[in-house]
């Protein structure tokens, strides 16, 4: 077992062992393939589901068992997890004549671990609990690098008990799982995230292009700032990104956009102005206008190169020079 392979839980001596759950996953993109990954590399029994054939051919090479719809997901599951962008393409998801509702059975758990509206969750826990199903809120954070390392921040919200039945599948895609509250919290939490990491990347691609524009390597000045409180995973990873101009999406910007407007959205509900993210949003906006909306969300460095979402090669360097300052 590699460093990076998920432990399978310890199991005490003479116990009868029980049964693993059977996962289901709907939704193979460039996080849901990894994620699906990991829950095959901990042994459990996983059928899939998605749009793309290829996708879907990748994950079951992988071992997993083909399914012809979410509904037929759902029939084979106990614990079916749906990854899909859009609060929308959640709904069409669950509610579709084939969809997960449709093959649900009593004890089902569905947990959405995309991003979506927090406001939107507890009507569909709500709705599912009717017909004897748990919804959890489970979005992540950790791009897809956290999902290819199994090292993702889970942040969960719904009913205590169905989290501790699906902790373990959640354990063997993320390092740090948290049931953070009722339903919707975790949605709320994730919001909070991308604030965060949204205002981040902005400050990392503000700081590394000042640094060009002296005349400094960024690389450098990055490496440089790595050993003190600047320091953090966006530095680290789409700082890098940035100098190494490659805007292969980890996270879309489209995406990132679009979970700004849940940010703003939320915030004004609660009466409350961001006003240093809701420049950073209308950043996001301005690169998804100008065609960069399939970059990774590092590529907001090129607005301020003047060449959004278009040419990406670094700008050249122009030897550092002080400048002198008045000492009146």
């Amino acid at each position: 077992m590699s460093a990076t392979e998920p432990r399978p839980a310890p199991h005490a001596a003479g116990a009868p062992r029980a049964a693993p759950l059977r996962v289901g996953f709907v939704g193979l993109g460039v996080m849901g393939r990894p994620m699906a990954r990991r829950i095959l590399a901990a042994g459990y029994p996983l059928a899939v589901h998605s749009r793309s054939a290829a996708a879907v051919a990748e994950i079951v090479a992988a071992g997993a068992l083909a399914a012809a719809s979410p509904a037929d997901v759902a029939r084979a599951s106990d614990l079916v997890i749906v990854m899909v962008p859009n609060t929308e393409d959640l709904a069409a998801v669950l509610d579709a004549p084939d969809g997960v509702l449709a093959g649900a059975h009593d004890g089902l758990i569905v947990a959405a671990m995309g991003t979506h509206h927090p406001t939107a969750m507890p009507p569909l826990a709500e709705r599912c609990a009717g017909i004897g199903v748990s919804l959890l809120d489970a979005p992540v954070s950790g791009g897809q690098v956290g999902a290819e390392e199994g090292s993702l921040s889970i942040m969960v919200g719904g009913d205590a008990a169905a989290f501790d039945r699906a902790r373990p599948v959640f354990a063997a895609m993320g390092g740090t799982v948290v049931h953070v509250g009722g339903s919707g919290t975790g949605q709320l939490v994730k919001a909070c995230n991308q604030l965060i990491v949204g205002a981040t990347i902005a400050a990392v691609a503000e700081g590394l292009t000042l640094a060009r524009l002296s005349g400094m390597d960024p690389a450098i000045v990055r490496t440089a700032l790595t050993g003190g409180y600047a320091t953090s995973r966006v530095l680290e990873i789409h700082g890098g990104r940035m100098i190494a101009r490659d805007f292969t999406p980890g996270g879309r910007a489209a995406l990132h956009a679009k979970d700004a407007h849940i940010i703003l959205d939320t915030a004004s509900k609660l009466g409350l102005e961001l006003p240093v993210f809701s420049v950073v949003a209308g950043e996001f906006d301005d690169l998804v206008a100008a065609g960069g909306g399939d970059l990774d969300h590092s590529a907001l460095i090129t607005l301020l190169e003047g060449k959004p979402g278009g040419d990406q090669d670094a700008p050249e360097l122009v030897p550092y020079r002080a400048t002198e300052t008045s000492s009146k």
